[in-house]
């Protein structure tokens, strides 16, 4: 398939973690915050250093940004490809989604490509469908009508307004994790760490530059954003409290547009506000301001996706609406002994998850909703003990990003200096979050008359995010697709520890030299600017020498054969990645593609599939038939698959999920038994006459061979393909 070649002629001032380690009082020149001149500080020292902080956060930003864009163009030569081989380079779903930017801008108007969107026919032969409920494509809505507007079409092409933007969020993640230390630590210093460690780090905190148009891509940005803003709203008196609730709302409802997994990720969010309640870590006031800041969000964009059920039977909802009644009514809660508090806190959970899990059992009941349920089916087959032969679920096990996170992850962060101060400061960070919830718990009686308030014994910003780190650093173990999530913030907690007081209070009252805290961290900090730049700009460098191009010549001939030859409304059937990049590339009409949040369209696509596995060719012929498919397209990649681990291959998970033998030597369940037909993509290419009855070979080359129905008229049905949302 898609392959890369060398280029000819190419080289190869906050309060101390307890009353103990309260350090000493830094000047304004020293300890600057970003919120200083917020504050009313109008020095010549806080203006000074302000604007060097944030004209570095910007300027790390359009780092990162360029260096993404210079990989994208080196590694496919992007400005010298033809328009097919780029949208061939949008990969899986990535090409799925920028089809609707491609099509917003070739309707006559906005209302009438709104319009296409909301009755599309063409994404799922024989059925009509709103892509605006079922997907989360309104970025590429809104980048086609800025592009409509804005006076550019005369020097800038669309397809780079699309990527460039993309890139430009890039610059927005690095903004939001340098703010994010700066306001934790009070140093620009370590927000420079934690723009230096993201880019050092590309390969496992981003893959923008080959996967331009992945949903998290889009909404990442927004999270970290939201994370900012969260971490600002526990710091007190930084801003106006209605200003940040408004800020937490539109990141978050950002982030909850943009990607259809937002529920998931705010379920993680929620417990971690969950956890620092019940270790009274915050007011009562900022639990409820930031559950509702989440539902607001989510409703807000249930509202724009035209009431999509699939976000009101989340599980995230159901959490936050039982945590918030089961809180009202246990008035009582936070009152006792240290047992007494840990036995309410079991019971209060205990009831939590049961009044949250039936609000969602019988929310899904009323809503009739199946949408997301094989998500659930694979994390129940990821955790159970022996395998599974869903179709859905094995088509995720058996993805490595969906596998648990490689060891080798953590050897490349600790060649860039980024795993080892991370642990350490995750360890006594930890440790001191464990102390100051004990404390809290233990000492609830004796704060009974002081109102609501809590001791100065751990940073309310802080805890957040430390519990934040944990919480997704976990996931990005158990899934390493989400560990995207983690290592950005990663970089972030690890820059905090390397140049906040607090850990190097601690650190130096044990060694009694607490004198030196305002040289540590400043020398700290700067010394390990130094050694990253001597170590890895030459190699940064040799990177930005390596020159590649796009080379998929296959592809291109299947694309352009089916643009000259095929009928505008043939519709055609094969792998879910493949046909993403026929319907961008040509138009047609497919069967089935990658968005796999639909129960009916991922029954379709495990029918379509059976191309691929031991069926008869009048099964076959029924199949697409009821389909709509007018053509086939069959992949030698898939048939004779290799890549994939015997029982991992499509066509193993086709035979086990039709109860047949798998191909291969090794050992089959007692229960399977042989196939009476020969594998179809096989079979096929023989051109015996029951295969020709029913379909005509009218497209070949080394990597695909496409297959007319016969009985159809060639100009009227769907596609399909083999590949999920990775």
């Amino acid at each position: 398939m898609t392959a890369l070649r060398q280029r000819k002629g190419s080289k190869g001032k906050e309060p101390s973690l307890g009353a103990e380690f309260q350090p000493q009082q830094p000047n304004c020149c020293t300890d600057h915050h970003p919120e200083k001149i917020l504050h009313g500080d109008w020095s010549w020292g806080a203006i000074i250093w302000t604007s060097i902080g944030w004209s570095v956060s910007v300027g790390l930003g359009l780092l990162c940004c360029i260096y993404v864009a210079t990989l994208h163009e080196n590694d496919l030569w992007f400005s010298n490809i033809k328009e097919v081989e780029r949208e061939i380079s949008f990969r899986t779903e990535c090409g799925l989604y920028y089809s609707y930017y491609k099509q917003m801008l070739q309707a006559p108007s906005v209302q009438e490509g709104l319009s296409e969107l909301i009755h599309d026919n063409l994404t799922e032969s024989k059925r009509t469908i709103n892509l605006l409920q079922r997907m989360n494509i309104y970025q590429e809505v809104f980048l086609s009508v800025l592009y409509r507007l804005l006076p550019i079409q005369s020097y800038l092409e669309p397809v780079y307004f699309y990527i460039y933007t993309v890139f430009s969020l890039q610059a927005v993640y690095v903004i939001a994790l340098y703010l994010t230390a700066w306001l934790l630590s009070g140093s620009w210093l370590a927000g420079t760490l934690t723009g230096l460690w993201y880019i050092l780090n590309r390969v496992d905190t981003t893959r923008v530059e080959f996967t331009i148009s992945l949903r998290e891509n889009w909404s990442l940005p927004f999270l970290a954003l939201q994370v900012t803003t969260i971490t600002c709203y526990l710091r007190p008196h930084v801003m106006p409290l209605k200003v940040m609730v408004w800020l937490m709302y539109v990141t978050t409802f950002c982030f909850c547009l943009t990607w259809q997994f937002n529920q998931f990720i705010l379920l993680v969010q929620a417990f971690i506000i969950y956890t620092l309640d019940c270790a009274d870590f915050l007011t009562t006031t900022q639990v409820t301001t930031l559950y509702l800041v989440q539902v607001s969000g989510l409703l807000s964009v249930w509202l724009l996706q035209f009431c999509n059920s699939m976000i009101l039977g989340s599980l995230v909802l159901s959490f936050i609406v039982a945590a918030l009644f089961v809180r009202h009514c246990q008035s009582g809660l936070k009152t006792g002994s240290l047992l007494v508090r840990l036995g309410k806190m079991l019971l209060h959970s205990a009831m939590v998850l049961l009044l949250a899990f039936t609000i969602n059992y019988l929310a899904k009941k009323a809503l009739q909703l199946r949408s997301d349920e094989h998500i659930f089916k694979f994390i129940k087959s990821k955790f159970a003990l022996g395998p599974t032969r869903d179709f859905d679920a094995s088509l995720y096990l058996c993805e490595e990003a969906f596998g648990l996170l490689p060891l080798d992850t953590l050897e490349r962060l600790a060649g860039t200096l980024l795993l080892y101060p991370y642990i350490i400061t995750l360890l006594l960070l930890s440790g001191m979050l464990a102390m100051a919830a004990l404390q809290n718990l233990s000492s609830a009686e004796e704060r009974k008359g002081a109102g609501d308030g809590r001791p100065v014994a751990f940073r309310p910003d802080v805890a957040y995010n430390l519990l934040h780190t944990l919480f997704y650093g976990l996931l990005a173990f158990s899934t390493m697709r989400m560990k995207y999530i983690w290592t950005g913030h990663m970089c972030a907690v690890a820059a905090y520890g390397v140049c906040g007081t607090e850990l190097w209070t601690l650190l130096l009252n044990a060694l009694r030299c607490n004198t030196k805290l305002r040289l540590v961290r400043y020398a700290v900090p700067l010394v390990m600017i130094g050694c990253l730049y001597y170590k890895f700009w030459p190699k940064v460098m040799e990177e930005l020498s390596e020159l590649r191009e796009f080379y998929d010549p296959d592809t291109v001939e299947l694309m352009t054969w089916i643009s000259t030859k095929t009928p505008k409304q043939a519709v055609f059937a094969g792998s879910m990645q493949l046909l993403a990049g026929i319907k961008l590339c040509t138009g047609r009409v497919l069967t089935n593609h990658p968005h796999y949040e639909d129960k009916d369209l991922r029954e379709r696509t495990r029918q379509v599939y059976q191309v691929y596995a031991r069926r008869s060719p009048e099964e076959v012929y029924d199949i697409l038939r009821a389909a709509g498919a007018d053509y086939v397209v069959l992949e030698n990649s898939i048939c004779y698959e290799r890549r994939h681990r015997r029982g991992c291959r499509l066509r193993d998970l086709l035979d086990l999920a039709n109860g047949h033998i798998m191909d291969g030597p090794g050992e089959n369940d007692l229960d399977l038994v042989p196939a009476t037909h020969p594998r179809f993509c096989e079979a096929i290419k023989m051109d015996t006459a029951a295969y020709n009855a029913l379909f005509t070979r009218t497209f070949q080359n080394k990597t695909f061979h496409v297959r007319r129905n016969k009985t159809l008229n060639p100009c009227c049905s769907s596609v399909s393909l083999h590949c999920v949302q990775l």
